[in-house]
């Protein structure tokens, strides 16, 4: 699909040369400071070296006060708490802290393992579906639970909640979705996204949401918040893994995260990795853990697809089983365990996507649609996120997936630069029965009577409010260099904007008048392994890769000019270490 390179508006300059000069950096490192929104030294002293003493005072939140005072008078008093979290990555990370947590507070009794006093309950994708439900409010009034603590879910559960309060139980809510208009009426209802928040930062992730409660706990009840920083591993995790803004609060949040999982991995990530020839570093160096730096695209591609692979084709507890592993030895047992979900999911999301593209084939989907919306009672529901994920790949629509689930239909929805597919699925309101998500992820259930009608009302808002330039992919450049400004000490600055992800994203660069070294080839047949020159410079010779582009070889080996779009990384091969480049995209 051919994409659109938009070029972003110039920055003011007189800022540029003035933070250039101050921090002795390229000004084309300083021009991505200020697209930053970074115009001071100090400023940018900030942004490079994060502080978690920067981190905001959690008691900012509302209704944190009463969260933990009410979590302190359980465990004072010997009451069971029962922690529940969506299944999905940043569910099961947000469960994993709360538990190991609240389970290592002084007296509490954990001896007996049908009465222990913390107890964690993650709900069947299939039989119970997202969020809390009726049944898990029926097992805490019949397991003598009089507190609840949800993760990752519970803002739309006013139902749930209210059978809880008429049942005698608690209910306090941690989680980051968006409210419906009207709150629940739990005990205490904690995200930052409920309209009467003031909170400062709205963009937790869930596990997120699940540390600031604990970072409380220790302010208010006297425990150094250093005991927590062991969790930040899992919160860097959730916070790749769920797709929030790499930005503010969430950037510190990663930057120590990412440290931790470098240099002190707990035994599920030791375990996890090993499948992804992510091995123990044999250099001696104590920065490095692994045999290379883990990035936050390590953790969303290497990590994240195995711990939702358990509730995608199992269970989420077997995810949080596995995070709570106190020893390699039984992580091991665990992180086998779900490797083999995670190649089980790998052949059914690679047949439903087969079949799902079908359609596009067989002229099931308008090719002049603003949106694609497919279904089909076969697919499994735990991929279909992921077949949706791939049609927006292919096609660059908003998309949603729907399977048959019990009585309904479920689907998963993905959209695309600029469109607000929650709002859009609220929209249909009317013909949906449940539905909850993020701008550009949801999910939703209908009754299959209403599948036909909600598709056109769907088509109906996109159409409305998508122009066609939307549907182009585009590719966001930031700035135009030569290779000869691609030097190791440049290299190591712009390393300093890490981590990278939504918001802060890893910088794109354009160069022109590029051609074949003469070593460019295809390799594993969709990719090239490009050595390019600029102006003929062989000086400045330099290697990268272009993924799932092999159909330009053509232009590469013409001997005409082109320009690239890129990102620079990190190439280590046989213990030899290089920048090169990784090629977004290729114009003649």
């Amino acid at each position: 699909m051919k994409k659109q390179w938009v070029r972003k508006e110039p920055v003011d300059n007189e800022i540029v040369n003035r933070l250039a000069d101050e921090l002795k950096l390229d000004r084309t490192l300083a021009s991505l400071l200020v697209r930053r929104g970074i115009t001071t030294a100090e400023d940018a002293n900030s942004f490079f070296n994060p502080q978690l003493s920067q981190l905001h005072d959690p008691f900012l939140m509302k209704d944190m006060d009463k969260a933990v005072e009410r979590i302190h008078r359980a465990l004072q008093n010997k009451e069971r708490i029962l922690v529940y979290g969506d299944y999905d990555v940043d569910g099961t990370t947000a469960v994993a802290v709360m538990f190991s947590f609240l389970s290592k507070q002084p007296n509490v009794d954990m001896s007996d393992l049908n009465t222990r006093q913390i107890e964690y309950r993650i709900p069947d994708r299939y039989n119970d579906g997202y969020g809390l439900n009726a049944s898990a409010v029926e097992y805490a009034k019949d397991h003598n639970f009089s507190l609840i603590i949800t993760l990752d879910c519970g803002i739309k559960a006013n139902k749930e909640i209210e059978l809880a309060n008429s049942l005698g139980i608690d209910v306090i809510v941690g989680d980051h979705h968006r409210s419906g208009d009207i709150i629940p009426a739990g005990y205490a209802i904690l995200d930052p996204k409920r309209p009467d928040c003031e909170y400062p930062y709205k963009h937790l992730s869930g596990c997120g949401i699940s540390f600031k409660i604990i970072q409380a706990y220790c302010r208010r009840y006297g425990i150094p918040e250093t005991e927590i920083y062991d969790y930040l591993d899992m919160v860097v995790v959730s916070i790749a893994s769920d797709v929030v803004p790499i930005t503010g609060e969430n950037r510190i949040l990663a930057y120590y995260g990412l440290k931790q999982i470098n240099t002190k991995p707990r035994p599920a990530f030791e375990s996890i990795l090993k499948y992804s020839n992510v091995v123990k570093s044999s250099k001696g160096d104590p920065n490095m853990y692994f045999n290379r730096e883990l990035t936050i695209t390590d953790l969303v591609f290497l990590i994240g697809p195995r711990i939702n692979a358990a509730g995608r084709m199992e269970s989420g507890k077997n995810a949080v089983r596995l995070l709570l592993a106190d020893s390699i030895e039984r992580s091991e047992i665990f992180a086998k365990e779900i490797d083999e979900y995670n190649k089980e999911r790998k052949v059914l999301d690679s047949k439903a996507t087969e079949e799902a593209l079908a359609h596009f084939d067989s002229g099931k989907i308008s090719e002049t649609a603003k949106t694609t919306v497919v279904y089909d009672p076969s697919w499994h529901k735990g991929v279909i996120g992921i077949v949706a994920s791939r049609l927006t790949e292919f096609y660059y629509r908003p998309t949603i997936v729907f399977t048959k689930s019990g009585e309904l239909i479920t689907g998963s929805a993905r959209s695309v630069g600029g469109f607000d597919i929650y709002s859009a699925i609220e929209a249909c309101s009317d013909l949906i029965e449940h539905w909850g998500g993020h701008k550009y992820a949801a999910g939703l259930s209908i009754k299959e009577e209403n599948f036909d009608a909600f598709c056109q009302n769907f088509e109906k808002v996109a159409t409305e409010q998508l122009a066609e330039e939307s549907l182009i992919p585009k590719v966001e450049i930031d700035a135009e260099i030569d290779f000869c400004v691609i030097t190791r000490t440049f290299f190591d600055n712009l390393k300093k904007f890490a981590p990278f992800g939504t918001k802060n994203p890893n910088p794109t660069f354009e160069t022109r008048d590029v051609v074949d070294g003469g070593n460019s080839k295809i390799v594993g047949q969709k990719h090239l392994k490009l050595s390019l020159i600029q102006n003929n410079k062989q000086s400045y010779l330099i290697d990268g890769i272009a993924f799932q582009q092999a159909d330009q070889e053509a232009l590469i080996k013409s001997g005409k000019p082109f320009s690239i779009a890129y990102q620079l990384e990190e190439n280590d091969w046989n213990g030899k270490v290089s920048i090169q480049l990784n090629v977004k995209d290729i114009q003649g």
